[in-house]
């Protein structure tokens, strides 16, 4: 996917969600202290993937702590990379002030991306990622829920091809569900600041 396209798509979702980001209100009171952005209505929610043995997983599994999920597909040669590395990042930092943070990764390209393949992917980022995958139906659901877009490009070969998708990453809490997302601009320590944040207000 070239930076362009990305670019793109981030920015359609973008001002798809402004209405959302406009906003922040959380029932505890304190959590609107962290957030610059973010409104935790209508993102995030339910779903059911494969991890990286196949077996079916639910959003209650895998949020148990901070975590840090991110959209896309193993095949990706500019911002999946760099992306995931910078959860990598920021959930290593978070280790060392002592906030467990999990990082995640959810493939949009289920027809390449299987268990394995995904779970491999994430492990080679950071021991504690987790990779998930699942059906067409199940990966748009979760899209669906963190309300992401992805799109195959134009090419027909059916083994090399890009994904158009939202390159944000979502900061999840077991116990208040979405609450922030950070663009590819943001650094590692920006991110591990913003989950610092939230830790100390729940």
């Amino acid at each position: 996917m070239s930076k362009g396209l990305a670019v793109i798509a981030a920015g359609v979702v973008a001002l798809g969600l402004g209405g959302t980001f406009a906003y922040t209100q959380f029932a505890g009171g304190g959590l609107e202290a962290c957030s610059s952005t973010a409104s935790g209505s209508d993102i995030g929610g339910s779903f059911e993937l494969l991890d990286k043995d196949g077996t079916l997983v639910t959003d209650a599994d895998i949020i148990t702590e901070p975590t840090l999920i991110y959209f896309g597909f193993t095949f990706c040669p500019d911002f999946c990379p760099v992306d995931m590395a910078r959860n990598a990042a920021a959930v290593d930092i978070l280790a060392e002030q002592g906030i467990a943070a999990t990082p995640v990764f959810i493939s949009i390209d289920p027809a390449r991306d299987t268990p394995e393949i995904v779970g491999d992917y994430a492990f080679n980022f950071h021991d504690k990622a987790i990779g998930l995958t699942g059906s067409p139906e199940q990966v748009d659901a979760a899209s669906k829920a963190y309300r992401t877009f992805y799109q195959k490009d134009n090419s027909n070969d059916p083994d090399y091809y890009l994904m158009q998708h939202t390159t944000f990453t979502y900061l999840t809490l077991p116990e208040h569900g979405f609450v922030e997302f950070f663009r590819n601009t943001s650094t590692a320590e920006e991110v591990a600041e913003t989950v610092s944040c939230f830790v100390a207000e729940t």
